[in-house]
C-alpha cells in the first residue's frame, strides 16, 4: 500500500473508506475503532493514521437509526468563562428555539487537542451541522470537518480560508480602525495589553492589523505586556501598573478585550491619571456588563448575538432544505464605540 491515503469524494465515510484506506478488513477496522479484540500495534496504527487523515467518526446511533442524524447542532467554542460567547450562544439560541434543533455545547479552552477530541465525540453522535469558532483548526480537525456530511459553520473571523460558511468579522479590520481613531485623536505613544497570541489567533489578527495602521502613520507600537490564564479586572489592574512603571511616557493603552481594558481604566481612575486627557483606553468586544464603569471605555462592538443568529439561520435553512447551496459567507462590521476614554478627533 502506498503511504499516500486517497481521500474519497465528500459523502458521509464508512468502515469500508478506513478499510480501504489502511489496506485492513472492515471487520479489523472495527475492532480497532472500538478498541476491542487483539489486534498487533502496527495494524492498529495503520488503522489509526487512515481514519485520522480521511476525517473519519464512528457513528454511535446503532440500529435502525444508522443512517440518521439526530436534531442537535454541535457548537463548539474555546470558553464559557470569556462572555463574549454565552452572548453568541444566545443569538444561536433565539434562532434554533422556533427549529426542531437543539444546540449542544463544547468547550475547547483554545486548545486544539481539546478541539480535535470534542469534535470527535460530537460528530459521533451524527448532529444536523456544526457551528465552530475559529478558521484555525489542526488537520485532525479539519479532516473531521470536511467529511461531516453536515453543514457546517465557522464563526468570529472572516481573515482565512473557510471549510464550508463563514460568518463573522474581519479582525485585521477592527485592529486597522482602531489604531486609525487612537492616531486621530492625537495620541502618538502607544502599548498593547494583551492575551499571549500563538492560540487566540483572532487576538493576534487583531494586532497585526493595529501594527500594520500604525506603520502607515509612521508610528511603532512603544510597548507591549502579555498575559495567559483568563481574563479580568485583576488581571488589567496588574498589566496597566507593570507597563505603565515601566514605559513612563506611554500616552494610549490598547487592550485585546474588554475585561483587561477595563481593570486598566479602574487602575488609571484609582490613581488620579487624567483619562483620557493624560493617556486613553480602548478594549475590545463591546461587552454591555461593563456599562456600569465610572467612565465607559472605548472598545469595538464584534456584533456577537448576531453572529450567532447568523450562524444559526444558515444551519437550520441547511437542515429544513429552504437553503440548498453550501459555502455562505456572512461579514459584518465592526463598529468603533469611542466612549469617554478616547478623546474627540482632532
Amino acid at each position: 500500500m502506498s503511504d499516500e491515503i486517497e481521500i474519497p469524494p465528500r459523502r458521509p465515510l464508512t468502515l469500508r473508506d478506513v478499510s480501504e484506506a489502511s489496506g485492513v478488513s472492515e471487520m479489523t477496522v472495527s475492532r480497532v475503532l472500538r478498541n476491542r479484540g487483539d489486534v498487533s500495534s502496527a495494524t492498529r496504527e495503520k488503522v489509526l493514521k487512515a481514519a485520522k487523515t480521511l476525517g473519519y467518526v464512528p457513528n454511535k446511533i446503532a440500529g435502525a437509526l444508522a443512517s440518521s442524524r439526530v436534531n442537535l447542532v454541535a457548537v463548539i467554542i474555546p470558553s464559557l468563562s470569556n462572555m463574549v460567547f454565552p452572548e453568541v450562544m444566545t443569538g444561536i439560541s433565539e434562532v434554533l428555539d422556533d427549529t426542531p434543533l437543539q444546540p449542544v455545547v463544547g468547550v475547547t479552552n483554545y486548545m486544539p487537542e481539546k478541539e480535535e477530541e470534542v469534535l470527535f465525540e460530537m460528530l459521533s453522535w451524527r448532529p444536523s451541522g456544526v457551528i465552530i469558532a475559529g478558521l484555525e483548526h489542526s488537520d485532525a480537525s479539519r479532516a473531521m470537518l470536511r467529511a461531516a456530511g453536515v453543514p457546517v459553520v465557522e464563526i468570529m473571523d472572516v481573515d482565512g480560508e473557510p471549510i464550508d460558511a463563514v460568518v463573522g468579522i474581519s479582525h485585521r479590520r477592527a485592529g486597522r480602525e482602531m489604531a486609525r481613531a487612537i492616531v486621530k485623536s492625537g495620541y502618538e505613544n502607544i502599548g498593547f495589553l494583551g492575551t499571549k497570541m500563538p492560540l487566540d489567533h483572532r487576538a493576534r489578527k487583531r494586532f497585526e492589523g493595529f501594527t500594520e495602521a500604525l506603520a502607515k502613520e509612521g508610528i511603532e507600537v512603544m510597548d507591549q505586556e502579555f498575559y495567559s490564564g483568563g481574563s479580568g479586572l485583576a488581571k488589567g489592574r496588574e498589566m496597566t501598573e507593570t507597563i505603565l512603571k515601566r514605559s513612563e511616557k506611554l500616552d494610549f493603552l490598547y487592550y485585546s478585550n474588554d475585561m483587561i481594558g477595563a481593570g486598566g481604566l479602574l487602575y488609571c481612575l484609582d490613581h488620579g491619571i487624567d483619562v483620557p486627557g493624560s493617556i486613553g483606553l480602548a478594549g475590545f468586544n463591546g461587552v454591555e456588563l461593563l456599562d456600569g464603569l465610572p467612565r465607559k471605555l472605548a472598545t469595538m462592538d464584534a456584533g456577537r448575538i448576531e453572529i450567532g443568529r447568523e450562524a444559526a439561520r444558515i444551519i437550520a435553512g441547511r437542515s429544513d432544505g429552504t437553503i440548498t447551496e453550501r459555502g455562505q459567507r456572512v461579514e459584518l462590521t465592526p463598529k468603533l464605540e469611542p466612549g469617554e476614554t478616547l478623546r474627540r478627533y482632532r
